[in-house]
């Protein structure tokens, strides 16, 4: 069983939905509400393990109903906890989460007691580090977890994944320690000051992004699929699947729990890029984040039925 170290965020995502997102100083009429685990490190975490991965979550949550239901939530998934603080002087995290009637989503977050992880809390979970086959970063987080895991792994030799979602400066020199990053349009126009609006706009931006240190480049680019760079004069455009969406929050976290779950377990970027795009499209059918994650059966019998598997 492949190992994947998730260091990240936990909130709870208090979801409804809404004929249309409501604009400044607008009240719109929703529903029905939802409750669910969230953040951007909890659903990856979430996807990472029902793929098959053994996940060590290291996070932080109040000391609250909603930690308490945390815990709960990750001890179903046979995610470990042991590197999950409770902290009685911080709330847990939360997002507000508006889906509109074209799946489209607003989402403000509150990162509560996981925007305080210290660099002493992750460091306890060096072993885990040491022993993991990759490595899972975000930056809904404190940055300095973010700094203190990359040199962690960089110690150790582990590969490491960073997801750079939402946006947020961090010291750049750390890149050098990243073998992977997975930005987003968004997240890649402001690595790279390059906006990404065609395939060869992502190249551009992939090739600044590269010229960084960091050795693979993913830009994600929603329906239209991923673009790869690893160096040189070209990039690869690798296409993703096209399924009925009910609730695009949490595809790029699926997307990303998928891919450290395919890396881990020996896949080739390009096979773990396709696996992680199954994985994503499987979780756009369902309404929510963490429960939405596909498990790995589902993605096997998915990739199956088009041909991409044997």
């Amino acid at each position: 069983m492949s190992k994947v170290v998730v260091v990240g965020s936990y909130v709870v995502d208090l979801m409804s939905r809404t004929p249309h997102l409501p604009k400044p100083g607008e009240t719109v009429l929703g529903g029905p509400f939802k409750m669910g685990p969230g953040g951007k490190g909890g659903n990856q975490a979430t996807a990472a393990a029902r793929c098959g991965s053994e996940v060590t979550f290291v996070t932080k949550l109040g000391e609250d109903v909603f930690g308490r239901e945390a815990l709960s939530h990750f001890q179903a998934e046979n995610v470990n906890t042991e590197f999950i603080k409770v902290d009685p002087s911080q709330a847990t995290g939360a997002a507000l989460i508006a889906v509109d009637d074209k799946s489209e989503n607003s989402i403000v977050v509150a990162l509560g007691a996981c925007g305080t992880i210290t660099e002493a809390e992750v460091l306890e979970a060096e072993e885990k580090v040491k022993d993991a086959d990759i490595v899972l970063l975000q930056l809904e987080t404190s940055i300095e977890s973010v700094v203190t895991t990359v040199k962690l792994a960089w110690k150790h030799q582990v590969p490491v994944i960073l997801n750079p979602a939402p946006y947020q400066e961090f010291p750049r020199e750390i890149l050098r320690g990243v073998d992977f990053i997975t930005p987003n349009e968004t997240e890649a126009f402001e690595l790279s000051g390059v906006e990404v609006v065609d395939e060869g706009t992502a190249l551009a931006a992939a090739k600044k992004i590269h010229e960084m240190g960091v050795g693979t480049v993913i830009i994600t680019l929603g329906s239209k699929g991923a673009f790869l760079y690893t160096g040189g004069e070209k990039g690869e455009l690798v296409p993703g699947f096209k399924v009925e969406a009910v609730d695009t929050t949490g595809a790029g976290d699926a997307f990303n729990g998928g891919f450290a779950h395919a890396l881990s377990s020996g896949s080739s970027v390009r096979e773990a890029m396709t696996f992680s795009h199954a994985v994503a499209a499987l979780s756009v059918t369902k309404i929510g984040t963490a429960p939405a994650m596909p498990y790995k059966h589902e993605v096997e019998n998915f990739l199956a039925h088009l041909g991409t598997v044997k």
